[in-house]
């Protein structure tokens, strides 16, 4: 799977050093459950989460652009700064097997809003009581929860302001999560993660643009 080969490689210091990529901090995703998801919010508000149990607490959330396109082309959760991940696996949910796959194929997530997203399952709960209730609230007015929730944090009166936003549904609770523009837009995208020579978790990526480097 050259996908994993070409992060093995990007990834294989605690920071990317690459030409054709520029970093960003975006701030810091609460894990509480120790379970993520990995989807487009908009269009599929129940996502399961990946197997794979993340460590819980507070972690730095960075974002990877493609430098000619100005798109993101990689999102990085990091859970231990300290470590190095040694071995990459394809993230996956219950019930999915490799075995499955055949060449070329990749378990991952739909998007087709242009914006993907990345939380705990928590947050994920949170974010559906959210908008529930907002519909309650507003009725016929309700016009989704991407325009009551997500759209002030990516578009202003003067057009867009920003790709990525750490955001919470709730300001007196913890739980939140990071939205971001996913690549050149619409795609299946799939997840990666990293981990320790002691097989502990220490990254998790998401690849909407793959980079070369060779």
């Amino acid at each position: 799977m050259t996908h994993i080969e070409n992060i093995k490689k990007l990834f294989a210091k605690n920071f990317v050093d690459h030409p054709l990529l520029e970093t960003y901090e975006a701030g810091e995703i609460h894990i509480s459950s120790g379970f993520i998801v990995a989807s487009d919010p908009l269009i599929s508000p129940d996502q399961p989460p990946f197997s794979q149990q993340f460590p819980k607490g507070n972690f730095p959330v960075l974002m990877h652009k493609e430098r000619e396109s100005n798109c993101i082309a990689y999102a990085e959760i990091v859970f231990d700064k300290n470590q190095i991940a040694e071995k990459w696996e394809l993230a996956l949910c219950d019930g999915q097997n490799l075995k499955d796959l055949k060449e070329g194929e990749i378990f991952g997530y739909l998007v087709e809003s242009g914006m993907g997203s990345l939380m705990d399952w928590d947050a994920q709960k949170a974010l559906n009581q959210l908008e529930q209730e907002l519909f309650h609230k507003k009725g016929a007015d309700f016009m989704g929860i991407y325009e009551a929730f997500f759209h002030e944090h990516f578009f202003d009166d003067n057009g867009a302001i920003d790709q990525f936003a750490i955001l919470k549904p709730y300001e007196d609770k913890p739980e939140n999560l990071v939205a971001f523009e996913t690549g050149y837009g619409e795609g299946f995208y799939a997840s990666y993660i990293g981990y320790s020579k002691d097989n502990q978790p220490v990254k998790l990526i998401s690849e909407f643009i793959e980079i070369g480097t060779d």
